[in-house]
């Protein structure tokens, strides 16, 4: 039996994409470890504006991997009660200055104006939320899996991509072959 309660409302059922395709036009970068301190910083200016909203929040994505090289965007994943119920986290983060970007079932992005911190909410105990968790420590870990993954990363990277989400949809494979070993690793 499940502890979590029942969204207050639908969710909604398409994917808004705030401004429409964008193309990818930042390139990658050697690890910078000013990404961890941009992430302290809006983990706090977070915690600041959701106030007494329950809510965790941890740095993923590359830029969360020490030796990774990455596209200079900080991630950053909000885990809240319920995705619906928006009144509670979505019009805090506005105000605290970030933009909605997506609103999609079962996630919310928002991020900074220079587009340099990408703040994704979940509901709590959302998969999405565990797999990029068990990436990232597993990528902190595994030398090997690591390398693997800048080296897609950087193939891809010699192609023009006139839509961000494509070029991450391309890593999905090498995403999803990483996860499973990791998964494997951590005995499930």
């Amino acid at each position: 039996m499940s502890s979590r309660r029942a969204p207050r409302r639908p969710d909604v059922s398409t994917v808004e994409l705030v401004g429409g395709v964008e193309p990818l036009e930042l390139g990658l970068r050697d690890h910078d470890e000013r990404w961890a301190e941009a992430f302290l910083f809006h983990r706090g200016r977070i915690q600041d504006a959701l106030g007494a909203v329950r809510a965790d929040v941890e740095h993923i994505g590359s830029t969360s991997v020490p030796g990774l090289a990455a596209k200079p965007i900080v991630d950053v994943v909000v885990t809240v009660d319920d995705i619906t119920a928006e009144e509670d986290y979505l019009d805090a983060l506005l105000a605290a200055g970030y933009e909605l970007r997506v609103r999609e079932p079962g996630h919310r992005l928002v991020r900074t104006p220079a587009r340099d911190v990408h703040v994704h909410v979940y509901e709590r105990g959302a998969p999405a939320v565990e797999a990029y968790l068990l990436l990232r420590d597993h990528l902190r870990a595994d030398a090997d899996d690591r390398a693997l993954y800048e080296d897609t990363k950087r193939a891809l990277m010699t192609q023009r991509w006139a839509d961000t989400n494509a070029y991450a949809d391309a890593k999905t494979d090498v995403i999803r072959a990483i996860t499973a070993r990791a998964a494997a690793a951590r005995g499930g």
